[in-house]
């Protein structure tokens, strides 16, 4: 009688091949869901950020990693979200010049009318909002703001504050005045003048590099 020929081929490799193809989309799928994530948390919430330059000694050196929280920013461009306030006087905030070239100084001074469509802004007139510009002056070292001299005290020491030159600048609804802490040395509204809502990134909340200086803004 002639032998029936036998399957070497193992009953159980389809099932495993399956097995392996399942176990392989799902890695893509985590992978994927992943990257998103991180994609708009680093888009829309926090953000880190290596500091170039001297322009905000001592508060901040040369190569000091910052974490840039953005979140309250982004939700006061959504119109349901017109109340939040991201930013007061004094905090160090990131932005972007029209290069793209991205700066961190201190926020000195800004147009209380941030969105003039916002239910407590100014009537607008031609399209423009009818509430006076914010007045902000530079004077060797002193910064005052509609002719009130701002303390900077809690940030800048007497002989940081001892700067040259002047400068005058009027501040309009989503328009803010910068300046570095190391006034001798920093490029800031003084000479770009105001800086605009949709240059800034977001707010400086921790400086988590070196380890041996972690601080919270």
């Amino acid at each position: 009688m002639d032998e029936q020929p036998h399957n070497d081929t193992p009953q159980t490799e389809e099932p495993q091949k399956n097995g392996l193809k399942r176990e392989v989309t799902e890695l893509l799928k985590l992978v994927v869901v992943f990257l998103v994530v991180f994609w708009m948390f680093k888009t829309f919430v926090v953000e880190g950020y290596e500091v170039l330059g001297d322009s905000m000694l001592p508060t901040l050196r040369d190569q000091d990693r910052i974490l840039v929280f953005k979140l309250p920013h982004w939700l006061g461009t959504i119109d349901m979200f017109d109340w939040v306030e991201p930013f007061e006087e004094g905090d160090i905030i990131v932005f972007e010049d029209p290069a793209r070239k991205r700066y961190v100084k201190r926020l000195i001074a800004l147009n209380p009318q941030r969105h003039s469509r916002s239910v407590d802004a100014a009537p607008l007139i031609d399209g423009e909002s009818a509430s006076p510009p914010v007045k902000v002056e530079f004077d060797r070292g002193v910064v005052r703001v509609n002719n009130w001299q701002v303390d900077e005290s809690a940030y800048l020491s007497e002989k940081a504050a001892q700067t040259h030159g002047r400068d005058v600048c009027y501040l309009h609804p989503g328009e803010y005045y910068v300046l570095g802490d190391n006034r001798a040395v920093s490029k800031d509204s003084r000479s770009f003048h105001a800086v605009t809502d949709g240059q800034i990134v977001g707010r400086a909340i921790l400086r988590f590099w070196p380890l041996s200086r972690i601080k919270l803004f």
